[in-house]
């Protein structure tokens, strides 16, 4: 029988405060969304469909392609997305996940395909291990799950529930399924498949910073996927390549992880908040021109920059010549001294989103120290 998998990628992710689509943030230097197809390149899957919204869907093709997955425009709701994913599914059995579980293991793909195949469905669930309680009343926690995703069923008996759905919305694919097929079975999902919804899902696993006595500290990381264009902006610094970054602004994933470092030193929101793609006056924007309003937003917080500490990961363009301009440029910007900026540039030998060539990361490491009052408060 041949499969097919849909991956969900065309929500906001609100909640995660990132101004942007949540898949696309970093998460542990990749974008959370690389880390879920990932998950779906394995032979036992024939097809991967993937629906993105509209405006990330230049960013979201780059990143399926070298996979040789399909992207389709989804739609406003999840329920419609799924729809407009399912017209190009051409498997016998489909699994729908969503993008922002990206821990989702091969076994629990692998077992939700062997629950359709052996019962015509498979919703991968977790039996629930607290107490709970239903409108005042205990319920028995035994007959209660926590579904997951990948959710797998026969394609032609999902696709005839949807369409018997109409524009009704739902949350899950199992509640359509349910409502028009038939009570659909119960895989094994696992504690370990968690959902990215808030900000700090995308920290898992990573120790708080130190501070320095008297000072701030704080990290930031940016990544970008390669599109068309002849150069790459970094740090201000116009270097040839033959690929550009795909950006709201001008790209430049470097000063980006700068700017998010500082905001965080400082205890600032993220450059999302203060930067949104979805302002129109963003579009192309100069990067060096955000991070020279950064810089006023911790003055005004009476903080100024005192080191950086940059980390790039790119397999190209080869930087080694121009980070000493990069430096200097960012001296220029930040007002640090540029002996108290350190850029390191490498490779990551052919592994993951960089190794791969998809595109560029960048990590920072900011110090803030408080400005000189004279004693009075700012």
């Amino acid at each position: 029988m041949k499969i097919s998998a849909i991956i969900c990628a065309a929500g906001k992710g609100e909640r995660a405060g990132f101004g942007k689509n949540k898949l696309l943030a970093p998460l542990y230097g990749e974008p959370a969304l690389f880390h879920t197809l990932k998950k779906f390149d394995i032979p036992q899957i024939d097809e991967v469909i993937v629906a993105s919204s509209e405006s990330d869907y230049k960013e979201i093709s780059a990143l399926c392609a070298p996979f040789g997955f399909k992207t389709v425009i989804g739609g406003g709701t999840r329920t419609q997305s799924v729809k407009n994913a399912l017209e190009k599914v051409s498997g016998d059995i489909v699994l729908i996940h969503d993008g922002a579980r990206p821990f989702v293991s091969e076994s629990i793909i692998l077992g939700c395909i062997d629950s359709v195949k052996k019962y015509g469905s498979g919703v991968c669930a977790v039996g629930a291990t607290d107490s709970a309680i239903y409108e005042g009343r205990h319920v028995d926690r035994k007959e209660l799950y926590l579904v997951q995703t990948p959710q797998g069923f026969l394609t032609d008996e999902i696709k005839k529930a949807y369409s018997l759905a109409g524009n009704k919305a739902y949350t899950d694919d199992s509640a359509v399924y349910a409502e028009y097929i038939k009570k659909p079975h119960i895989a094994d999902g696992g504690p370990e498949n968690v959902k990215l919804t808030f900000k700090r899902d995308f920290m898992r696993g990573i120790p708080p910073l130190p501070s320095a006595d008297g000072n701030l500290t704080g990290f930031g990381v940016d990544v970008h996927a390669f599109g068309e264009g002849s150069l790459v902006t970094l740090c201000g610094v116009k270097i040839p390549c033959d690929c550009g970054l795909i950006a709201h602004s001008d790209g430049d994933v470097v000063i980006h992880a700068v700017m998010d470092a500082l905001l965080s030193a400082a205890g600032l929101d993220d450059i999302g908040h203060y930067f949104p793609d979805t302002d129109a006056k963003f579009k192309g924007a100069d990067s060096g021109k955000m991070l020279e309003s950064v810089i006023s937003l911790l003055r005004h917080r009476g903080f100024t920059p005192a080191d950086l500490s940059i980390s790039i990961q790119a397999e190209k363009p080869r930087l080694a010549k121009h980070t000493e301009n990069m430096k200097m440029n960012l001296s220029k910007l930040t007002g640090v001294d540029a002996d108290r900026i350190a850029i390191a540039a490498g490779t990551c030998e052919g592994l993951g989103f960089v190794g791969e060539k998809l595109g560029i990361c960048a990590y920072c490491i900011a110090t803030v120290k408080k400005e000189e009052t004279n004693g009075k408060d700012d």
